[in-house]
């Protein structure tokens, strides 16, 4: 009742996941009919809304940060003090016991231990009985995070991914005409290079110059531009460079925040000047330090 479902929604559901029987074919052989006592039918439009349901409570207790996404869930809190390692154990200790209370378990194998900022303790944790491994890099929603905060690994692979979708393109796509390779190119190469892109834009030339060269190669592909320059290949393709794509994108965003678009998300990353000598349109930004 308390997710706004009337008790015949609530009637139904159960009715829906009660009784159920499943068996396995391997070749043409059966095996018996079993009841299926946990979970629901895969494929079906109510999984991801029950799932949500079943998972509403893990966070109850928890005094650390706890994130969820689908079945990813992640921990983190300070540990540089013996209160905050205190804290995690608690909350770690909270997470088994949900897990068991609720039979289902956590695959401790892919459970890890990511220890950020350069002078970290470097703390071993348990989760139940298990103790958990450490790593100096994880994927996170895809995008791959090491210990140092530093992004390279994840510009290498974005780059990779790229190249394996452009020289698809290339082996399977006879036409070298730009009306064909610049939609291939926008839409099956560049979204791998910009995937979260405002998360992990790295700063350093090696790694600008690798996602870059990717799109070298690309608008070298199309007829009769080879041979040109970069920066003209680019203005014959109607295109930018995906240094300044990055660069436009986080100025929209920062227009955003100074509009309001974001209220949702707190107070603004960013803080107006408010000098009277200054001129302009009045959304000048108070250059801060980190």
């Amino acid at each position: 009742m308390c997710y706004g479902l009337d008790k015949w929604s609530v009637w139904w559901v159960g009715n829906w996941l009660t009784g159920c029987t499943q068996r396995v074919v391997v070749n043409s052989s059966f095996s018996i009919w079993q009841p299926v006592t946990s979970g629901v039918s895969q494929g079906s439009i109510l999984d991801p809304v029950l799932f949500n349901v079943f998972i509403s409570d893990l966070h109850d207790g928890i005094k650390c940060t706890l994130m969820k996404f689908v079945d990813d869930t992640k921990l983190s809190g300070e540990a540089d003090t013996l209160e905050g390692r205190a804290t995690l154990k608690e909350d770690l200790d909270r997470l088994e016991e949900w897990a068991n209370k609720n039979l289902m378990k956590f695959n401790k194998d892919k459970c890890k231990v990511l220890h950020l900022e350069k002078h970290n303790p470097g703390v071993q944790h348990r989760l139940g009985s298990t103790q958990l491994g450490t790593s100096s890099v994880e994927r996170d929603l895809g995008i791959l995070v090491d210990n140092k905060l530093n992004t390279s690994e994840q510009c290498a692979a974005a780059a990779m991914k790229a190249d394996r979708m452009l020289a698809c393109i290339n082996k399977g796509i006879t036409s070298r005409d730009k009306e064909v390779i610049i939609p291939l190119y926008s839409v099956l190469v560049r979204p791998h290079l910009e995937y979260c892109v405002q998360f992990w834009s790295s700063l350093y030339k090696k790694d600008v110059g690798r996602l870059e060269r990717v799109q070298r190669r690309a608008t070298k592909m199309i007829k009769g531009l080879g041979s040109l320059p970069y920066e003209e290949r680019l203005r014959e393709s109607g295109l930018f460079s995906l240094e300044k794509r990055r660069l436009r994108g986080d100025l929209i965003t920062m227009f955003q925040y100074l509009k309001g678009g974001y209220k949702e998300d707190g107070d603004s990353p960013f803080t107006r000047s408010h000098m009277e000598k200054m001129k302009g349109n009045g959304c000048k930004l108070v250059l801060g330090t980190f």
